[in-house]
């Protein structure tokens, strides 16, 4: 689930029939009692330490409020669509990211910031003079603040992309296995401290927490930490139930230690003296919506509604306890949670065991501290002008005047001067992949699938380019053997954190060689696509992290990326770069049946930013393109690369590769700019074009065959990568083309109209641009139905795509 961007204008609203007046007062007087600004201290002892990080917390939470607000009323808007901004969700973290980042966090640690607290990061960034005052006006808008953390558009440090709930949050889980491996690989690696996750207890829905929390390799990183803001609420509503138990059990059961900082130390000194153990069990009993509900009543209803319900005799001991306070006090004590309690955070953080992942479960409540605090609908809410000049006040600060820092010779001042120190990162050194070459210089079978072939080339790299290779990491989700890999991890070995006993190694009849230890160079990880691309984009970010590059290669089943298509694309816009293979591929699967036949990868892939999708027909030029792809992570500006393969073996004679050296390099470099064509005459004498892509350019050459006995002369253009032509189309455009712009020009001269019948084992609208390129009649051919078990020619004639079915459209549009 994407993060709901859709924000309302709403002062807080009223929950009863108080005049305006009255109403006014209450707002105005939860507003002024955040955390360390009003008479009543935030700890039953607070120390002088406790005092600065209250202080340094409620500005946090000022700059983090203004930040949001002066987007939104601070600066002209002439789309006249709101700006936006979470200021509850951002003041609900503010206590939790300052006790982190001011006591716990060190130079090597790495976070990963909940989305909707990004002002949070970026008002801490800018106290530690991490962040130019100039940008704290620029939140969304154009260079300057993103909405979310973005490692890659951010001005100031940001360690993890956020924005899609669940991706984000799971991300240092697999930044710290990216750690380990490249650890074990290069010894040279720069040490890493713990990987943070903050997260919102609404993020917990997501399926991909879960996914990530069993993997099997998780268990062992003492490194990973999660600290979950527990305030209850999510976009549109409080969470009905009282989770805390059974999410406190999940993570128990995965192997993950649980810490809880659920009270405040007021609340904690209230409980063991008289009568608290019956307040503990009346607010750890009381249903979410209850409790929220209690946080919006005037404090004069506070002591009614904690007694509500009960008879005289049960109230008897909890009155004991309400009768003690004043108004004012009791409704400041019941929002005494331990996550406002940063001494008791910093307690907590001192307990986390490295040994096992840990889960804190910080009691928060949304919106703390303003006006809309704990308001169910104060998740889009933003603050009036009236409303911010109140929490000014609250923060010794100044609308008009927002940005101040502490003096340098004040304790704050101090402190952030002192932190600023504490968490400065040395530069790193970044090494360099070796030369990715030309080509392997190997002679593919007369007959092989490219799923095959794909296991032949990663042997022939590890032979011809060692170097290259040693940096190869590949990954599956349990198909590494039905995918090819069996060769490679016979060679490499698995890679496993701690090691496992191989119990099958005397076994004389096992052709795979499962040796797992820290030398391997394959990862295998449970049935679980987001894990796999979440990992694979981690592993490819070692080089930008800790300055060891790798070249992540997973493989799936191709209809399955579709299960992880959006935290891959997500992964791909924080900047983590790998090589994705899916196969097998299309209705060419055929006896799998429908379940497993994939028609919409070549659309998608082609559609996404900053990939490039490949389809190669024929071994040689997956070698050529696969070596392409290499380079292309190898470069810190390249792309990623998705490869579509098949496992239908193909007569690799049919791909015509020249023998003379000049001819075949001009084949090379078309195969690599993305197509070349396969007729032995030129394009000016085509009556037809038919254009195939990847399993289908066998019936493609049997179709130019056919017509030619019919007296009809077909060119066939075979395509390696349809996003490449695509790109080359737009490119034609621009001012400053790119040298391989010219390939569709080259592969569909414009001197040489011809009709086209375009074939693909994927959904036909895939070539459909190619009618535009110089305006010819199209007839594109491909799967737009749901497939079924079949052999191959069946599966291929029910889809439309098989050789009579081709020549049939050349046919029609000829007028024969």
């Amino acid at each position: 689930m994407a993060a709901n961007d859709q924000q309302s204008t709403v002062n807080t609203p009223s929950t009863d029939q108080r005049d305006a007046d009255e109403l006014h007062q209450f707002e105005t007087s939860m507003q002024v009692s955040p955390p360390g600004t009003n008479d009543r201290p935030l700890t039953a002892s607070a120390s002088g330490e406790d005092e600065v990080l209250d202080e340094i917390a409620q500005r946090v939470l000022w700059l983090a409020t203004s930040i949001i607000d002066r987007a939104n009323r601070g600066r002209a808007n002439s789309d006249g669509v709101k700006v936006g901004g979470h200021q509850a969700s951002s003041a609900s973290m503010a206590g939790i990211m300052t006790a982190l980042w001011f006591t716990t966090l060190r130079s090597v640690d790495r976070v990963s910031v909940k989305p909707h607290a990004s002002p949070v990061l970026h008002a801490i960034n800018y106290l530690l003079g991490d962040l130019d005052v100039s940008y704290l006006d620029t939140l969304r808008s154009r260079g300057g603040l993103q909405p979310y953390p973005s490692r890659t558009k951010d001005p100031d440090t940001v360690d993890f992309s956020t924005g899609s709930v669940g991706i984000g949050a799971t991300a240092p889980i697999w930044a710290a296995l990216a750690h380990r491996y490249v650890s074990d690989r290069f010894p040279d690696t720069p040490s890493a401290g713990r990987f943070y996750s903050l997260l919102g207890d609404a993020e917990m829905d997501e399926g991909a927490v879960w996914e990530a929390i069993i993997d099997p390799e998780v268990r062992a990183l003492g490194e990973v930490t999660w600290i979950v803001d527990l305030n209850r609420q999510s976009l549109d509503r409080v969470i009905p139930d009282v989770q805390i138990q059974r999410l406190q059990g999940m993570f128990a059961a995965a192997g993950w230690q649980v810490l809880t900082c659920q009270w405040g130390r007021r609340l904690e000194t209230v409980f063991a003296g008289e009568a608290g153990e019956a307040l503990r069990q009346r607010l750890v009993s009381m249903p979410n919506p209850e409790y929220q509900r209690l946080l919006r009543a005037h404090p004069t209803e506070v002591h009614d509604r904690l007694l509500a319900g009960f008879a005289e005799a049960d109230a008897a001991s909890l009155r004991t306890v309400t009768d003690r306070f004043a108004p004012d006090d009791l409704a400041s004590l019941i929002r005494d949670l331990g996550g406002h309690d940063l001494g008791q955070l910093v307690d907590t953080f001192d307990q986390i065991d490295d040994t096992r992942p840990t889960v804190v479960f910080a009691y928060t409540i949304k919106g703390r501290g303003l006006a809309t605090e704990g308001h169910p609908g104060n998740h889009a809410a933003q603050l009036t002008e009236d409303q911010m000049r109140d929490l000014a006040a609250a923060s010794g600060m100044d609308l008009e005047n927002p940005w101040q820092t502490f003096d340098a010779d004040t304790p704050a001042g101090r402190l952030c001067v002192e932190t600023a120190e504490r968490l400065r990162r040395e530069p790193i050194t970044t090494h360099a992949v070796a030369e990715v070459p030309a080509e392997l210089g190997f002679t593919p079978k007369a007959v092989v699938s490219t799923q095959a072939a794909l296991g032949r080339f990663l042997a022939d790299l590890k032979n011809v380019a060692p170097e290259v290779a040693r940096r190869v990491v590949t990954v599956s989700p349990d198909v590494a053997t039905s995918t090819n890999l069996g060769g490679w991890i016979n060679k490499t070995g698995v890679w496993s954190p701690a090691g496992r006993e191989d119990w099958f190694s005397d076994d004389r009849e096992r052709v795979l060689k499962w040796h797992e230890d820290s030398s391997g160079q394959h990862i295998e990880m449970g049935i679980a696509e987001i894990n796999l691309v979440s990992l694979a984009g981690e592993l490819g970010t070692t080089g930008q992290r800790w300055g060891q590059p790798l070249l992540p290669i997973a493989t799936i089943y191709d209809p399955f990326i579709n299960r992880a298509l959006e935290p891959w694309t997500f992964g791909l816009y924080a900047g983590g770069r790998s090589i994705m293979v899916g196969t097998p591929s299309g209705v060419t699967l055929a006896p799998e049946g429908g379940a497993h036949q994939s028609f919409n990868t070549p659309s998608v892939t082609l559609e996404i930013p900053k990939l490039t999708s490949w389809e190669p027909a024929f071994a040689q030029d997956l070698e050529w393109t696969l070596l392409e792809a290499l380079r292309d992570l190898a470069d810190p500006d390249g792309d990623s690369a998705y490869f579509r393969l098949t496992t239908r073996p193909v007569a690799q004679e049919r791909a015509a590769v020249p023998t003379d050296p000049l001819l075949r390099e001009r084949r090379r470099q078309q195969v690599i700019a993305g197509g070349y064509r396969l007729s032995d005459h030129p394009a000016s004498e085509d009556a037809v074009t038919l254009v195939g892509v990847g399993a289908m350019m066998t019936e493609v050459l049997d179709a130019a065959e056919r017509l030619e006995s019919l007296g009809i002369r077909a060119g066939v253009v075979c395509l390696t990568s349809p996003s490449k032509i695509f790109r080359a189309v737009q490119e034609r455009t621009r001012v400053s083309p790119s040298p391989r712009s010219a390939i569709a020009d080259e592969l569909f001269p414009a001197a040489h109209p011809a009709p086209l019948v375009t074939v693909l084992d994927g959904h036909p609208h895939t070539l459909s641009f190619l009618a535009g390129i110089r305006g010819d009649r199209t007839r594109n051919l491909g799967v737009s139905d749901f497939g079924q078990a079949s052999s191959v020619s069946e599966a291929h004639e029910i889809h439309g795509i098989d050789t009579v079915s081709i020549v049939s459209n050349a046919l029609d549009l000829l007028g024969r």
